[in-house]
């Protein structure tokens, strides 16, 4: 039973072992927060497009995408709200699978990601955080394909791996739920939240929640 005891207790052991940053509160729930309404989804006429600073703009289908090598990532969430869940797991595609399979080709130009999701939501990254092993276009949570609540079919996820203070860790935030496109651009620009008052760079050790 996870009390208010017991989640002290986990609390301290996670900021022992630097996986809770400040600011941050442990939950054994997986929140739902979101702009807008949650969207309905074909299948059939799904597509996700990739653009910009590439050699040639992709479009995949739901077909397509789902014939790409598959991983799994074990990651723990941090929201800019300040709930924290650890030990999550993912399974889903990640970008630098993708250039490694040919399905695109960055330009050497290419140093941000707007993350492009429905109803013209967007989500700005560094190129760098895009291709770490912490970022993964995810089609499955524990297991289970995501929920309409939670990005089904796909989203953007973006977390902390335990043991690797190496890879920059954002706040949940900055994977875009509802994915439909990848933009690769020269120059940052701001998404969404970004342009709402939320920090670009939105480090989670930092406690960059907003600009």
């Amino acid at each position: 039973m996870f009390n208010l005891f017991n989640r002290r207790d986990e609390e301290e052991r996670a900021r022992t072992e630097n996986r809770l940053p400040p600011g941050q509160a442990l939950t054994t729930k997986f929140p739902v927060l979101h702009y807008g309404p949650v969207p309905t989804v074909n299948l059939e006429t799904w597509t996700l497009r990739i653009w910009g600073e590439v050699e040639k703009e992709v479009t995949l289908t739901w077909e397509e995408f789902n014939r790409l090598p598959k991983t799994r990532v074990r990651m723990d969430l941090h929201c800019v709200t300040r709930w924290s869940k650890l030990d999550t797991e993912w399974e889903g595609v990640s970008v630098r699978s993708m250039i490694e399979q040919g399905v695109f080709k960055p330009l050497p130009t290419a140093r941000y990601v707007m993350q492009h999701a429905e109803y013209g939501f967007t989500v700005n990254l560094p190129l760098e955080v895009v291709l770490a092993d912490n970022f993964l276009l995810a089609t499955h949570y524990n297991g289970e394909p995501l929920t309409p609540d939670h990005g089904y079919p796909l989203r953007g996820v973006v977390g902390y791996i335990p043991n690797r203070p190496d890879l920059k860790t954002p706040y949940l935030w900055k994977g875009a739920k509802w994915l439909r496109g990848l933009e690769f651009m020269k120059h940052d620009r701001p998404g969404f939240w970004e342009e709402a008052g939320y920090h670009n760079e939105a480090d989670i050790w930092k406690e960059q929640r907003f600009g």
